[in-house]
């Protein structure tokens, strides 16, 4: 198991590196590290150690943390809402993209629960257990 790790983590980042249309070479000179041992990284024969891959996070600016998540060294992160899972699922995005993404997103989260914001999408009885009638109540409507 933990191989298939170290060969997704590889897979991984060759991934990131051909969208961003850098060549080994070049992530090699921008990430310090040298062209044999990243190669040896993206074909799974090594597994690199979290500096390493913050290296590499550097030279492909994306988030190291998304390359300790692959690698095994950093658990996913739990509740994630289905908003979040799409964009960090999302195969055109760049990891940068998806990192302003859900940045936003969490800022607007953030925004509406400190302004006590309850979504109108909520399901029945969400704003009455905080002690707030449905606007259906409120305005004398049958709420379903």
């Amino acid at each position: 198991m933990a191989s298939s790790k170290v060969g997704s983590i590889g897979e991984y980042i060759r991934e990131q590196r051909t969208r961003a249309k850098i060549s080994l070479r070049q992530l090699a000179d921008v990430s310090g590290i040298s062209n044999p041992y990243l190669s040896q990284i993206e074909r799974g024969l090594r597994k690199p150690s979290a500096e390493i891959l913050q290296q590499i996070a550097k030279g492909l600016r994306i988030s190291a943390e998304a390359l300790y998540v692959q690698a095994g060294i950093l658990e996913a992160r739990e509740a994630e809402s289905d908003v979040q899972a799409a964009i960090r699922t999302d195969l055109i995005l760049t990891e940068r993209q998806k990192q302003v993404l859900l940045d936003i997103y969490d800022s607007f989260r953030k925004e509406n629960e400190a302004a006590g914001v309850v979504p109108e999408a909520a399901p029945p009885g969400a704003r009455e257990a905080d002690g707030e009638q449905a606007p259906a109540a409120r305005e004398g409507k049958q709420v379903r």
